[in-house]
């Protein structure tokens, strides 16, 4: 059976494998990871597509290659394979076959270096490229580094943890524009996501749009549930969910925000497969996707958005999470920003970015005249593709989100 990279998003065309956990021979599992890939959207572990024996490693790790590409052989059970110069081999599960005959010099190198104890922790896992530079330039011992990957191996965040615990030496630059200033080389993470949004502002023509929400109806819906949800969900329910929830409603009136260009022509989605942007704790960003998100309770969007970032956070997100987007919301708000303008999530053609929501005075209109209250006021920014919709449609869109937040029956909702 082929092992191919894995397809991590509609946009990306090509994956690095970061490294690899077994070595020609092992016997090798669905419940275990075979190799850990990285894109411009995920870094992640991704285990073998069958039981049985690896016979052959086409790429070593490090090496970039497109989707779809065979990158290892793995041979089933009774399975026979045709080798070169040779008559056909039964694999039988006591069986580690080694396939000499068909395995190149490249299946001989990445043996090697799988093998090579430099590259190993102390439960003889193969140490990542990221985590093998952190270990040089800090001088560690990977056996004194808790690991918490998969058979304890060690991954980036388990060697920044550590050197947090006991100070960590500044790592040696590899240029120096002054004394006190340092270079930090791009992850390949970082590079491929730099990459990924230039490409997105050089395809779309951006244009920016906000509106401010009154969101006093969804805080006092929050409020009358907050304990209760907390105690039976073990999370708390955030702003997000109610926002989720408005943009899906929205969406049904404006469906046009809900597509992709192909050509000279828009693509308008019947699905409404919503991407919730989720940082990595600063190192990454990546978008996974729930789907159809418009067909979900408001409570059931909570638990969607809390399960594909509590996953994205733990590297548990599958190539699947990242497929089939439609539209995507990114929460700046967090963090308490005011306004963002978020770059499109190529191939869609609109992004919403929600931002920090924060007591301000109001004016309040009643049948007795206009008053001044304190109300939670949030921003919610729009970046559009102007090929695809007008400023009008898009400022439409906007109102319609900004009128379900502030009149809806969110008590009734969550009730």
């Amino acid at each position: 059976m082929d092992v191919i990279m894995p397809q991590l998003g509609e946009t990306v065309s090509e994956g690095t494998v970061s490294v690899w956990h077994s070595k020609i021979g092992d016997a090798v599992s669905t419940k275990q990871p075979l190799f850990d890939v990285s894109s411009d959207k995920v870094e992640m572990e991704v285990p073998a597509p069958a039981e049985g024996t690896l016979v052959e490693i086409c790429v070593d790790a490090g090496t970039t290659v497109p989707v779809g590409e065979v990158i290892a052989i793995i041979v089933r059970e009774g399975e026979v394979i045709e080798a070169k110069a040779a008559a056909p081999v039964a694999v039988k599960a006591e069986a580690k076959i080694l396939r000499a005959e068909a395995a190149p010099a490249r299946a001989v190198s990445a043996r090697a270096a799988n093998r090579d104890a430099r590259n190993q922790d102390s439960r003889g896992n193969p140490l990542s490229p990221a985590v093998r530079r952190l270990v040089a330039e800090n001088g560690l011992d990977p056996a004194a580094i808790s690991g918490s990957g998969a058979n304890g191996r060690i991954k980036k965040k388990d060697v920044l943890a550590h050197l947090g615990g006991w100070g960590a030496k500044r790592p040696a630059p590899l240029a120096m524009s002054g004394d006190e200033d340092e270079i930090i080389p791009f992850s390949n993470l970082r590079r491929l996501t730099a990459e990924h949004m230039v490409r997105s502002k050089a395809t779309s023509p951006h244009v920016l749009q906000a509106v401010e929400a009154d969101f006093a109806h969804v805080a006092r819906a929050r409020a009358s549930v907050s304990d209760a949800w907390k105690k039976r969900e073990g999370f708390s329910l955030t702003w997000l969910p109610f926002i989720a929830k408005a943009v899906c409603e929205a969406i049904r009136e404006f469906p046009r925000v809900n597509g992709a260009i192909n050509g000279d022509n828009l693509i308008v989605y019947r699905r409404l497969n919503l991407a919730i942007a989720v940082d990595l704790n600063f190192d990454g960003l990546v978008a996974p996707v729930i789907r159809d998100a418009d067909q979900m309770s408001l409570q059931e969007l909570a638990r969607a958005i809390r399960d594909i970032s509590d996953r994205a956070r733990g590297n548990r997100l599958t190539p699947e999470d990242f497929t089939g987007g439609t539209y995507t919301i990114s929460n700046s708000g967090v963090f308490g920003t005011m306004i963002t303008a978020p770059i499109i999530n190529q191939p869609q053609v609109a992004i919403l970015s929600t931002d920090g929501i924060t007591k301000k005075p109001v004016v309040i209109e009643t049948e007795d005249g206009d008053n001044i209250g304190i109300r939670p006021v949030g921003v919610l920014a729009q970046s559009f593709d102007h090929r695809a919709i007008d400023g009008a449609y898009s400022a439409a869109f906007l109102n319609r989100v900004r009128e379900i937040i502030q009149t809806k029956d969110w008590a009734a909702v969550l009730a």
